[in-house]
């Protein structure tokens, strides 16, 4: 008799388990992110890719600074999510340790996790951020809308100003 790895074979009620507990413990430290630190109203903010850095401020005046991890992109025209590990036009700083995430979507048989790229559908793309997210331990999420690509951030170790 064979004997198949079941691991091997992706588990769809433990994949969505699994992202129900990822929502769980995301979903209040982003809306903690978001009002301990006031991001909402009149924030301004930028970040770079370079430094791996967001700064916040308010009135011409920076209140919190965060590190970024890119998460992943949305293509508008190709409809695609890419994610950052497999984006080679990337600086290394931004990537943070996003390989863990390949890494638990390999040891877990979760295929989203581990494809480079699919289709940009609505619940995969919000699936795959806040498993991430999870696994990266990020304080919150950050989206950066674009007219042609969407870039998606987990943020981290922020201190206020």
């Amino acid at each position: 008799m064979d004997h198949v790895d079941q691991r091997a074979v992706h588990d769809h009620e433990l994949w969505e388990s699994v992202v129900t507990a990822a929502r769980d413990r995301v979903g209040p430290r982003q809306a903690a992110m978001v009002s301990d630190h006031g991001l909402s109203g009149d924030v301004q903010y930028h970040w770079s890719m370079d430094d791996a850095t967001i700064v916040w401020s308010r009135g011409g005046r920076d209140f919190l600074h965060g590190r970024i991890a890119m998460i992943g992109s949305v293509d508008h025209v190709q409809q695609t999510w890419l994610w950052s590990w497999a984006n080679d036009s990337l600086p290394r700083a931004v990537l943070g340790d996003i390989t863990a995430v390949r890494r638990y979507g390999e040891e877990n048989a979760f295929p989203l996790l581990v494809w480079p790229s699919f289709r940009a559908e609505q619940k995969p793309v919000a699936q795959a951020r806040i498993v991430a997210a999870d696994v990266l331990a990020a304080e919150g999420l950050w989206f950066e809308p674009g007219d042609e690509v969407d870039l998606h951030f987990a943020i981290h170790d922020l201190r206020r100003v």
